[in-house]
């Protein structure tokens, strides 16, 4: 028989007129109850699901704004900030490999109904490493766009306090809301919450705070998606890992996405006679935010001094700009 967090799922999601989550829930049981080997009962409640998805006319609808429910509660004022999401997966400029892997994220859960019918389960807590600007952030947005979810970015300056307690008390309370509201909740730099226990400067807050969100997330069972951002996974305890159900490395951009970076930034102005290869060259080692950045101050000084007219010479003296503010 239904769970008891089932039936109250079944009902939740019928007096909220929410058909496909009562789909879900109602496939999960059919699931539970054929690896009970009540065979029978699956296939009638599936047949059942069946028939009335054909004969209901669900519609997809079109990204709105986000309903008042959905918006942070007072006690969540602070924490959770509400992020505007347009970005699509066809405007990243990432390496196949994780283009793949962010795709298979998103196509997981739009076919976390088929999934379910199997007792599988779409990943949803995601962990995103590598260096500033490699598109973690924006990957991020990305998978809310795509599955049509609100994005709320979880604010490390209000969570973490000196007082004993209080900091995970917060935590308690931004993992409720993940619980109540299916959502994409980014916690970004994440190592500020996720440093090593036992590490010089592990201070005793900051480690309670780091067990209290081991706890939350080990114990979230909600349909939102969990993404952890970090800039430096060296300084992550190792019992995060386990958590997670991918691990994305982000990197800097090769060649290839160097080229795509700058036609994309640069598609308003004539680049047919730019040399490519001394792109590459001089934005070795640069992310695909600064390689962005330096098309846009290559585009302002071609607006403003050049008659819109832009040059391989502009671009590379904006690039070797960026690549001097490194070192």
């Amino acid at each position: 028989m239904a769970t008891a967090e089932q039936l109250k799922a079944l009902l939740k999601s019928h007096a909220e007129r929410d058909d496909q989550r009562f789909y879900s829930v109602a496939l999960q049981v059919a699931a539970k109850e054929a690896r009970q080997g009540h065979n029978k009962l699956a296939g009638d409640i599936k047949a059942l699901v069946e028939k009335s998805q054909k004969t209901s006319k669900l519609e997809v609808t079109p990204s709105k704004l986000v309903p008042f429910s959905q918006q942070p509660k007072n006690e969540l004022n602070g924490l959770l900030e509400l992020t505007p999401t347009s970005a699509r997966i066809n405007e990243l400029v990432l390496s196949d490999e994780i283009n793949d892997r962010l795709e298979q994220v998103i196509l997981e859960q739009r076919q976390k109904d088929k999934l379910s019918q199997f007792g599988l389960n779409p990943r949803r807590k995601i962990l995103f490493t590598g260096s500033p600007g490699t598109g973690k952030t924006m990957s991020a947005t990305v998978l809310a766009t795509e599955l049509k979810l609100p994005l709320y970015t979880i604010v490390l300056d209000n969570l973490i306090t000196r007082f004993m307690g209080e900091t995970a008390a917060k935590l308690r309370l931004i993992f409720d809301h993940i619980k109540q509201t299916r959502a994409v909740y980014l916690f970004d730099e994440f190592d500020a919450i996720g440093t090593q226990r036992g590490a010089p400067n592990d201070v005793g807050e900051i480690r309670r705070v780091l067990n209290s969100f081991l706890l939350f997330v080990e114990q979230d069972l909600s349909e939102s998606i969990v993404v952890a951002a970090t800039n430096h996974p060296e300084l992550l305890d190792q019992a995060l890992y386990r958590r997670f159900d991918d691990i994305i490395k982000f990197e800097k951009p090769k060649a290839e996405q160097v080229t795509r970076l700058i036609k994309n930034r640069l598609t308003m102005f004539n680049i047919d006679d730019f040399q490519w290869k001394r792109f590459n060259e001089v934005s070795d080692g640069l992310s695909a935010a600064e390689i962005t950045r330096s098309c846009e101050d290559a585009a302002k000084e071609a607006v403003l001094h050049h008659k819109a007219k832009i040059s391989s010479e502009l671009l590379i003296k904006a690039i070797l700009r960026r690549q001097s503010g490194n070192k």
